[in-house]
């Protein structure tokens, strides 16, 4: 075997214990993922609820501002019809009256309706608010579990690199320098056993001559054709 070769294949054992937590990590998103998406949909209910209220509110405000100036206006047409002298002005009075006497009543009838549409607003979200409680006391225990499982692992993680930057100090900088680069690549692994005659990665024929210094330990060497790091198994 190559003197640095069993240095080469503890750093990637230890690189792929470091990969291992990386993909532990990334396991737990969907989990969050779920649990957010639930509160954030009693969030949203709890959001329109309150902002139902605040238009039901508006809308009885304006009916009580139409109605008092209906009511204002009501009043103006009474004292005009104390001074009116003809008998055709006067009918026309009496006519605004009844009309607008007519339409003041739907508008009444209207900001009745209104303050129960302000009840029934405020019903559904206090209905609301009560949800999204349920919601975060039943995601409570589940949000401490997952934390509790995300900083084992981040601690695993930790270890984990720190082993990884024991080993790399065991490696010579110049083929240390070439594994950092293969490892950027798109093979999973840097170094690969041979496969009979092949590269372990893509399988490509390795010469019978640098298949014969692998096997012997005398270098490491590269595949031709994907690059990754060849050895022999003993």
């Amino acid at each position: 075997m190559h003197p640095e070769l069993e240095a080469l294949l503890a750093l990637q054992e230890k690189d792929q214990a470091v990969t291992a937590t990386d993909e532990s990590l990334a396991a737990l998103a969907p989990e969050l993922q779920a649990l957010d998406e639930a509160q954030a949909v009693a969030e949203r209910a709890l959001a329109g609820a309150q902002a139902a209220i605040q238009a039901a509110i508006d809308r009885r405000d304006e009916l009580e501002g139409k109605i008092a100036n209906y009511r204002t206006m009501q009043e103006q047409r009474r004292q005009r019809l104390e001074w009116v002298r003809g008998a055709k002005e006067a009918s026309t009075l009496m006519a605004e009256l009844d009309l607008a006497r007519s339409v003041l009543a739907k508008e009444e009838a209207e900001f009745m309706r209104s303050g129960d549409a302000v009840t029934e607003a405020e019903r559904k979200a206090a209905e609301a608010e009560k949800a999204l409680q349920e919601v975060r006391a039943q995601q409570a225990p589940l949000r401490e579990a997952l934390a509790g499982r995300r900083d084992a692992i981040a601690a695993q993680r930790e270890q984990a690199v720190a082993e990884r930057e024991r080993a790399a100090t065991r490696v010579g900088a110049g083929l240390l320098s070439r594994y950092e680069r293969i490892r950027r690549g798109k093979a999973p692994l840097a170094l690969y056993p041979l496969h009979g005659d092949a590269c372990g990665h893509c399988f490509t024929a390795v010469p019978t001559q640098r298949r014969a210094l692998i096997q012997r330990g005398a270098s490491i060497e590269g595949c031709e054709a994907c690059g990754v790091l060849l050895y022999a198994r003993e």
